[in-house]
Parts: structure tokens; C-alpha cells; sequence
């Protein structure tokens, strides 16, 4: 098989587990050079070692995180040409009224914040490169509407219109920025937010790591003059009833 991104720099944050996992594998795959990110380093040089990437650990909702990264990265390899912005999570389900201020603040800054201060680096980059794709990786519940998901709902649906904003930006500069809205995946999401885990019946029904990383691969493997704006990626065995 072809390598299709061979050549390329990329930099995957949330790369530690879960889709940031299976999009880092793919792009290693496809011939890229793979920086990962995440702020548990154990479990992330475990994945660095698997796939063949870089590990550098971070934490996306800090600036000087993000200018160590970009540094490192521009010293080893001089360009950057692919940044996913995968990190994401949530602090907790419930409704809007029992959620504290500083749990907002926590919940903004990892799934909308963060990706905003990688994609201003990647942007001011790539507009001088005259080249690069930016994938924002989002979620269904930026566009759909479900009881007690009030704040990462919003997040989410910032990041989408980010995306868009940001796709207006670079495209006369021969850039481009993708967001990819997926749903249900085989991820850990759910333990993590005090979920109950799905059976492992349905779990392999559920969107799989590999299986969002060979989309972003795709994406990112376009033809450098076509962009794909968005993308929502649904598992059959979810049954949807939002508002």
C-alpha cells in the first residue's frame, strides 16, 4: 500500500488512549512522522513506543505547553503539516445547575480552549508554510441536544464553528481545516465520565479508534486543493433521540 503521507509532520493531541490512539496509529501507517500528546506520560510513551511516534507530554490548555510542543517540533523537523486536535473529555453528566464554576472553566478549557490556542499556532504556521490541514475532532453533541451534556455540548459546538471560521482563514493561504463530528466510539469516554460501559456486544458495534484514524487519514490525504468541511460519523447501533 501506497504511503500516502509519507513525508508529512503531524501532531495528535489526546494521544495517550481511546481515538487519539487509533488517529496517531493511522497516521504513522500512512507514512507520516507522529508527534503525540497527552498529559499522562506513562501511558503515552507506551503508545509512542507501539506506533513508531515522538512523545512529548503536555497539557493543551496551557499556552507555554503548546510553544514547548510547536518548538520541539519545528527544531527536529522544520515544518508541521497535519495538527489534530483530539484531546478532549468531560468532567462530568449532569444538568447545567449542579455544575460548579471552576467544573465550566475545566470543561471550556479542554475541549474548546486548548484546540483554540494549538489551531493559532498552526494557523499563523501553515499561512506561512502555504500549506497543512488542521482536524478538529468535535462530537454529536454539537449539533444535537441532550439533557445534562448543557457545557460540553457547548464546547463542542464552539469548536465546530472554530473550525469553519478557521477554514475561511487559511484557504486563501492553501491551508485547510477539518472538523470530524463522531459519536459513539469504543473509547473509554463513557468510564471516564461515570457512565455505565456498554456491553462488549455493542462496544464492537461502536465507532473504533482505528476506524476514526483511517478517517482522518483520508482527510488529511486529500488532494491538497479539496477540503472536506465536516463530517458526522454515526454507529447504526446507536439509537439517536436528541431534542
Amino acid at each position: 500500500m501506497e504511503a500516502r503521507l509519507k513525508g508529512s509532520v503531524a501532531l495528535v493531541t489526546g494521544a495517550s488512549r481511546g481515538y487519539g490512539v487509533g488517529i496517531a496509529g493511522e497516521l504513522a501507517a500512512e507514512g507520516a512522522r507522529v508527534w503525540i500528546t497527552a498529559r499522562s506520560a506513562g501511558d503515552l510513551a507506551e503508545v509512542a513506543r507501539r506506533i513508531g511516534a515522538r512523545a512529548l507530554p503536555a497539557d493543551v490548555t496551557r499556552g507555554e505547553d503548546w510553544d514547548r510542543l510547536f518548538a520541539a517540533v519545528l527544531a527536529e523537523d522544520g515544518r508541521l503539516d497535519i495538527l489534530v486536535n483530539n484531546a478532549g473529555g468531560t468532567v462530568r453528566v449532569a444538568p447545567l445547575a449542579e455544575w460548579s464554576d471552576e467544573e465550566v472553566q475545566r470543561e471550556i478549557g479542554l475541549n474548546l480552549t486548548g484546540a483554540i490556542l494549538g489551531c493559532r499556532r498552526a494557523a499563523d504556521l501553515m499561512r506561512r508554510q502555504k500549506s497543512g490541514t488542521i482536524v478538529n475532532v468535535a462530537s454529536v453533541c454539537a449539533v444535537e441536544a441532550w439533557a445534562q451534556w448543557a457545557v460540553y455540548s457547548a464546547a463542542k459546538a464552539g469548536l465546530l464553528q472554530l473550525t469553519k471560521c478557521l477554514y475561511a482563514e487559511l484557504r486563501p493561504h492553501g491551508a485547510r481545516a477539518t472538523c470530524l463530528i463522531p459519536s459513539w466510539g469504543a473509547t473509554g469516554f463513557a468510564m471516564a465520565a461515570g457512565l455505565p460501559a456498554a456491553d462488549p456486544a455493542t462496544t464492537e458495534k461502536c465507532i473504533q479508534p482505528e476506524e476514526l484514524g483511517r478517517l482522518v487519514a483520508e482527510v488529511c490525504a486529500l488532494p491538497p486543493h479539496l477540503c472536506l468541511q465536516e463530517l458526522i460519523l454515526w454507529p447504526l447501533v446507536q439509537e439517536v433521540s436528541p431534542l
